[in-house]
């Protein structure tokens, strides 16, 4: 066994040194070839962290939640491992684990702090037996792929109930995410517990109207956006639970957040230096994490505010002067809230979206037909939308029926011709809207235009 599992780390690590030569990241295929080599290999790793292995789950914000839970670790002076890049099938981690692990097979690592897609979770977690598990959300998502909802949450129930002592830090506001407390472990509950946003929240996306016990349409004192607020049922009583990571306070300042969160007994002031509401529950789960860890809630607090995101999570860019961002759109709850984010600001903007149909991002791209975009597209403020991508047409489409002027939609199918176009247009601003398969390549061209602020705004985000 131990030679088997030398070898597929071998393996591994020459395959990622081929990856990079080629000018490729090495996030997930050095992986396949070690599971192929040696089905077992994530058990083995894994065992040698004696469970301290931290797993963040859901539809939305777990690169984002994992990567800030990353950052803090490393500031306490952990030895961190991750699957940064947000490859989180069974070949991503297996990567995660050969980049951390020497030659000999020994792991330089005090944490691994690994985001599970929620369609592999019942496989990975078998193996990974984690200390602490965190779930984030659940939205319709490549249903080509999952299948139903109530699969995914089916599934990720039965895989939690299989595991060994585990704690849980779960989304209060989601109804969804609610039934996982079901399972036999201690569980922490995080959420808002204050309404944010004034005004009808739309309805076009929402995801659980129904209670998940007896089927009467839920009732809300309040909503944040899609499924997520302060619900109960009027028949059988099931409704949001008390929390012990709550923010009690959200300030809004031209996207920019901050919040007063409670963990516990303790309040403390966080300063989110990010675009989008949604990153409080990013922070929160973070909070919820480190209650259960016994972390400082003023040290979470802190590092949080130095936080930097990953690629493609309202990444910044500058080019000739203007700010250009690049995010990941990948379901309607997401794409939503990108929206309701370029709404916020004033300023004329050139919009690009880039939609594939590559297995990464699911076949079906109907999903882009349940995005609000008749309600929440800014129509006023954007001069122009560039469709490209492999469904470049569709996209347009979809604007067309949203009512926007054929005058400003042009279709470029090919990504670097549409790239250049949208960063040729007028407006002060540039967003770049990609979906899984175009957002490595889009980054990359951003690269060769323009260049990234690293450290001027740090803007993590919903995916």
């Amino acid at each position: 066994m131990q030679v088997r599992m030398l070898s597929a780390l071998w393996a591994g690590k020459i395959t990622v040194k081929l990856a990079r030569l080629a000018g490729g990241k090495g996030s997930s295929f050095p992986g396949k070839v070690a599971l192929y080599l040696f089905p077992q290999a994530l058990e083995a790793w894994a065992q040698k962290l004696n469970s301290r292995i931290i797993v963040v789950t859901g539809t939305n914000g777990k690169t984002t939640t994992n990567n800030m839970l990353a950052s803090i670790f490393s500031s306490l002076g952990y030895r961190v491992l991750t699957n940064r890049e947000g490859a989180n099938l069974a070949s991503g981690l297996a990567s995660a684990f050969i980049r951390s692990a020497s030659w000999k097979g020994n792991l330089s690592c005090d944490w691994a702090l690994l985001e599970v897609d929620e369609a592999a979770f019942s496989k990975v977690t078998a193996h990974l037996k984690p200390a602490v598990v965190v779930v984030t959300n659940f939205f319709r998502d490549q249903l080509d792929r999952y299948g139903e909802l109530d699969r995914t949450v089916s599934l990720v129930k039965e895989a939690l109930s299989q595991l060994p002592p585990t704690k849980l830090v779960l989304n209060a506001d989601d109804p969804l995410v609610v039934k996982l407390a079901d399972t036999s472990h201690p569980v922490l509950f995080y959420g808002i517990g204050v309404p944010v946003r004034a005004g009808k929240e739309e309805e076009s996306c929402r995801e659980a109207r129904f209670c998940p016990y007896c089927g009467r349409e839920l009732q809300y004192q309040y909503y944040h956006y899609s499924q997520l607020g302060a619900y109960y049922c009027p028949g059988c009583g099931f409704a949001r639970p008390p929390t012990q990571v709550e923010a009690l306070a959200v300030r809004i300042l031209d996207g920019h957040v901050s919040c007063q969160v409670r963990v516990g007994d303790q309040v403390v002031d966080c300063e989110l230096p990010t675009l989008g509401f949604y990153n409080v529950y990013n922070a929160l789960a973070v909070f919820g994490v480190g209650m259960w860890l016994g972390l400082s809630p003023e040290v979470i607090a802190r590092e949080l505010g130095r936080y930097v995101p990953a690629t493609g999570r309202l990444q910044r860019f500058v080019h000739r002067g203007r700010p250009v961002y690049l995010n990941l759109v990948k379901n309607p709850a997401g794409f939503n809230e990108t929206l309701r984010l370029l709404s916020m600001s004033s300023e004329t903007k050139d919009v690009f979206i880039a939609l594939n149909d590559n297995e990464a991002d699911g076949r079906d791209v109907s999903w882009i037909w349940d995005v609000d975009l008749e309600n929440l597209l800014p129509r006023s403020t954007v001069l122009s939308f560039v469709c490209s991508g492999r469904r470049a047409a569709d996209m347009a489409v979809r604007l067309r029926y949203a009512g926007v002027p054929l005058g400003k939609i042009e279709v470029l199918p090919r990504l670097e011709d549409g790239v250049r176009t949208t960063l040729g247009g007028r407006g002060k601003s540039v967003y770049f809207l990609a979906t899984y398969s175009a957002l490595w390549p889009v980054e990359k061209l951003l690269r060769r235009y323009g260049k990234e602020e690293r450290d001027a705004d740090r803007l993590p985000s919903l995916s």
